[in-house]
């Protein structure tokens, strides 16, 4: 029987990024970004206090992946927690930046002492994740992700799939109420780890 499959997130769940991303859109843009939610629109203001627009904060985005994924740093307990889990399953990081930031992302990764497959990908998560259990035929598989619209998409496309709702950043987390279609949140790598290996050992599919 295949291995187990852990397909993760890294933006919250593995590695930091809105604080990060606050810091530096200040330091080169004079941008203050105040979020209320994980909703950008309507978090990013210029020095004069003006709204900017989406058509404004998209390239700052591609600007900071491009050039400063390097100041993100690791959600406590992340690299523990996926060192352990690999013994038992295999692991892919999904994340939605495009394909030019992939290798970037690795390299990132790789400096924190995370060496998995990572894929790219735009928009739902459900399609590529329906890809990846059709490439791995896995016993079990588990999401985790930080944002609600995934955990639908991934609920409609692969219900079979156990979903954790995860966000680490606890400023973050207090706005968010956990996803409707995820089966958990938890914002801690010490009891997700426990709860997927769980998830694992049982070896059925959440619709079971």
């Amino acid at each position: 029987m295949s291995r187990p499959l852990l397909i993760t997130d890294c933006d919250e769940v593995l590695l930091h990024m809105v604080s990060h991303l606050s810091a530096w859109v200040k330091e080169t843009h004079d941008v203050v970004m105040e979020l209320t939610s994980q909703e950008f629109a309507g978090a990013f203001r210029s020095a004069d206090g003006r709204v900017l627009e989406p058509e404004e904060i998209w390239p700052m985005f591609d600007s900071f992946f491009a050039t400063s994924m390097h100041r993100q740093t690791l959600i406590p307990h992340a690299g523990a927690a996926l060192a352990a889990i690999a013994d038992r399953a295999d692991i892919v990081v999904l994340t939605n930046l495009t394909e030019e930031c992939r290798t970037g992302r690795i390299d990132q990764l790789a400096a924190h002492g995370i060496h998995h497959r990572v894929m790219c990908n735009q928009g739902g998560k459900g399609t590529p994740v329906t890809r990846l259990l059709d490439e791995y035929q896995p016993s079990v598989a588990v999401f985790v992700d930080d944002l609600v619209f995934h955990h639908r998409s991934v609920a409609q496309a692969t219900p079979e799939v156990w979903r954790i709702h995860m966000i680490g950043d606890p400023q973050v987390a207090a706005m968010v109420a956990p996803a409707p279609d995820a089966h958990v949140r938890i914002d801690d790598w010490r009891e997700a780890e426990a709860w997927i290996l769980a998830r694992f050992s049982e070896g059925r599919p959440a619709t079971a």
